[in-house]
């Protein structure tokens, strides 16, 4: 059903909570789980500020998703990272949209009400305009 799947990951404890929620789906179909990070400008300015090389640049930020990728490896999950710049909301509809996946998880942030309806959240960003189903987990 999901053969093709991709998990949203920022590192945080809640797209942990979504890689334990892909570890389940993948194990059905023996499926491929793409991890998804999105670097937005001001991180990638932080990064130029910081006077970070790019190598370093690269690491520290495969080391953010480490903990997710190293939950869907343990798992005997396939599995492949992906560092994707712009957005993360519009940029992971873009990533999703145009490899075709069967689903998207992402981890929810738990943002108040008030924040999420001036500021939007990326789950919610992404449920309304990718083109397959969405979970997003709590």
């Amino acid at each position: 059903m999901y053969r093709k799947i991709l998990l949203a990951s920022d590192g945080s404890e809640h797209s942990l909570r979504a890689a334990s929620h892909a570890v389940e789906l993948a194990k059905i179909d023996n499926s491929k789980v793409d991890v998804v990070y999105a670097v937005d400008g001001k991180t990638s300015k932080e990064d130029v500020l910081h006077g970070l090389d790019k190598y370093q640049v690269k690491k520290e930020r495969e080391l953010k998703i480490k903990p997710v990728v190293d939950k869907l490896k343990e798992a005997n999950i396939t599995c492949e990272s992906h560092i994707i710049h712009g957005e993360p909301g519009p940029a992971i509809v873009s990533f999703a949209n145009d490899y075709d996946y069967d689903i998207v998880i992402v981890g929810s942030r738990g943002k108040n009400k008030l924040q999420t309806m001036i500021l939007g959240s990326v789950s919610h960003k992404i449920a309304k305009r990718v083109h397959c189903p969405v979970l997003i987990v709590k």
